[in-house]
């Protein structure tokens, strides 16, 4: 497991690798060309071509991998150009640095030049601290992290209500549910006011599967617009829904 989420998280940190996991969930299974119509009265008619229409398109009956493709859409609304607001990757960096050093541990136990069963001290100390490192994250993944899939910086632009608190944005599509639910609240605020919205994924998908991204995005965007003009709900009025 320590292997796993080292993989994924260093693909997603760009202070560690030039690779950007966002636009790898992007990578388009089918290419719609649209023609785009030449205008007789505009004088750049001759320069227009054929357009691509990039459709993603996801078996919607696999939960993990619909709900990947939802969450990597809600970081493209927020984060990209023009960004929103920009991703804090404190937490992030946490985790890394606890899977590196569990690593590091296993590896000096795997290869220590000592011969068994001089080696006994060192292997009981790598695994006592590999698990301990491992059990350190299990914790921040169950208790801190929870449904989390962004952390931002305070923004910069717009006119929130709350000024200096940055934004922890949540999500969870339920087993054998169809509602995705986008969750936006102030970080490390106790009580934090929020805003949230839970759609049917087939607002965002038909009936083969392709996805409408800009549909999605401009939800998602206008979620966040109700966090910044105050608009909150409260766990009465979306219990009620």
């Amino acid at each position: 497991a320590t292997w796993y989420y080292f993989l994924v998280l260093i693909t997603r940190n760009p202070t560690l690798s030039v690779i950007d996991q966002r636009n790898m969930a992007k990578k388009k299974s089918k290419v719609v060309d649209a023609i785009s119509e030449p205008d007789d009265d505009s004088e750049d008619s001759e320069n227009e071509g054929t357009d691509s229409l990039e459709l993603l398109q996801v078996d919607v009956g696999d939960i993990v991998k619909l709900k990947q493709v939802l969450d990597e859409a809600v970081f493209s609304a927020l984060l990209d150009d023009p960004p929103l607001v920009e991703e804090d990757y404190t937490l992030e960096n946490i985790k890394l640095l606890l899977m590196s050093l569990a690593c590091a541990c296993a590896a000096v136990g795997q290869f220590s030049p000592l011969p068994f069963p001089e080696s006994r001290a060192i292997l009981g100390a790598c695994c006592i601290a590999y698990f301990t490192l491992s059990g350190i994250l299990q914790l921040v993944l169950t208790f801190i992290e929870r449904d989390t899939i962004l952390i931002t910086k305070p923004p910069k632009n717009g006119d929130y209500k709350i000024k200096n608190k940055g934004l922890r944005i949540r999500s969870d599509l339920p087993r054998y549910d169809e509602h995705y639910s986008v969750t936006i609240e102030y970080d490390k605020m106790e009580n934090s006011p929020f805003v949230k919205e839970a759609w049917s994924v087939g607002k965002f998908f038909d009936g083969e599967g392709m996805f409408d991204e800009v549909y999605f995005t401009e939800a998602t965007q206008n979620l966040l617009k109700r966090l910044e003009k105050g608009q909150y709900d409260t766990y009465e009025s979306k219990k009620n829904q």
